[in-house]
């Protein structure tokens, strides 16, 4: 992992003290705390090296062999070979690694198929459909039609045949799946049986599940959809950005629609941290942290269930844990503050067919820290305690930072 002092460090304390402080309060925050939120992990040293090196000053517009700039030979390379390593890595004909978020991905999807008025088929945001899924604060909804679809009432497993209903009713341009809290396999398969029935683009928004999808450990959508949008950080453990990932015949409108039509200058340097991130992901090392990512996430759903939250679905199968915190006395938000008044940093999000607010959590950068099945047992007996008052907040934080001091995420460089 990433050393805790390097000579940039340095020269940034003699430059810029003051944001030198701030960044040592944060490496101090990650390192302390634990990381529980299901979108966030820690890079690796050489993805890092990446992102502070020389190609940050690098202005690319356009792709390898056709910028609007001069001097991108190395430029071009490195796209090169990040497009190259993530069609291997995902299986897919075209990558396009220009996107600069997973949202920038899917209004690149959306500029791509879609005009606006088109009527699209989504997981409602009330179920864990995202922002661009047709949120009317969004761009999303407020250019297109958005239809959403759910999750059955009782088990909170998506409903497909209410999707093959409202698809058959409505005959949508394109259809969405992917959610930012649903916890269980999609099966896409389905998606694209009714999408080619109703004559509809499958949009697959992958940012959650994309790098258990790397390294074996769910189901790859790539056979599937149409286009693939995901994210390059989460699971993945690359930079913070985007990637679409489609077949040759829609290469040349996904290009186009991610340049020139929604974004300009391409980040050269996150381009060259993602192209080491694919590289690592293609690793056996990677495969079994993916594989230890889902044991970890259904050992902790499995204890918290035990300590009398209620776990939506019943468990999971991936990285993320959704739950309902109320059986404890607690709504979401007021238990999302006492726990990380006791180190342990994670979000609320929307519970299917409830007013309450719940707790969404993951064990991606828990478990690049090296934690398994023991301290997940252990995080779920002190969430717990917490929740229902047999701590304070001044024990259980000396707790939690005793156990990140034995899984370190940025360890020093010896000598």
């Amino acid at each position: 992992m990433p050393v805790t002092h390097a000579p940039e460090a340095d020269v940034l304390r003699r430059q810029d003290p003051e944001l030198a402080d701030i960044l040592a309060g944060e490496l101090d925050r990650q390192s302390t705390t634990l990381q529980l939120i299901a979108a966030e992990n820690f890079t690796s040293p050489a993805v890092l090296a990446a992102l502070g090196s020389p190609l940050a000053n690098k202005y690319a517009e356009g792709y390898p062999g056709a910028r609007h700039h001069g001097g991108c030979e190395m430029a071009d390379a490195a796209e090169r070979v990040a497009a190259e390593r993530a069609r291997r890595l995902f299986g897919a004909e075209h990558a396009n690694v220009q996107p600069h978020s997973g949202s920038s991905a899917v209004l690149a999807a959306y500029a791509a198929l879609l005009r606006p008025g088109d009527t699209v088929l989504a997981l409602g945001l009330p179920y864990g459909g995202h922002l661009t899924h047709g949120s009317p604060a969004n761009f999303s909804g407020r250019w297109f039609d958005f239809v959403g679809y759910g999750v059955d009432a009782e088990t909170g497993l998506m409903d497909y045949e209410q999707v093959r209903t409202l698809a058959r009713t409505h005959r949508p341009k394109a259809i969405v799946c992917g959610s930012i809290a649903y916890p269980r396999h999609l099966d896409h398969a389905f998606f694209r049986e009714v999408a080619d029935e109703v004559g509809a683009y499958l949009i697959a928004d992958a940012a959650h599940p994309i790098g258990l999808v790397a390294g074996g450990a769910a189901p790859s959508p790539v056979p599937y959809a149409d286009v693939v949008c995901a994210t390059t950080h989460k699971v993945l453990r690359g930079p913070r950005g985007g990637m679409i990932l489609c077949g040759n015949e829609l290469a040349d409108r996904i290009d186009r629609a991610v340049f020139p039509f929604t974004q300009a200058g391409a980040q050269m340097h996150t381009i060259a941290a993602k192209a080491v991130a694919f590289g690592e992901a293609a690793t056996p090392a990677f495969a079994a942290y993916a594989r230890q990512v889902v044991v970890n996430a259904r050992v902790l759903a499995a204890r918290l269930a035990a300590e009398g939250l209620a776990v939506t679905t019943g468990g999971t199968d991936t990285h993320l844990i959704t739950a309902d915190s109320s059986p404890l006395g607690v709504d979401g938000r007021a238990a999302r503050g006492l726990l990380a008044a006791a180190g342990m940093v994670l979000d609320c999000c929307a519970l299917p067919h409830a007013d309450a607010r719940g707790l969404r959590l993951g064990t991606a950068a828990v478990t690049t820290q090296g934690m398994e099945q023991e301290e997940m047992e252990w995080i779920a007996v002190l969430f717990g305690k917490v929740l229902r008052g047999e701590i304070d907040a001044v024990r259980a934080r000396a707790d939690v930072r005793e156990l990140t001091g034995r899984f370190p995420p940025y360890r020093a460089e010896a000598g």
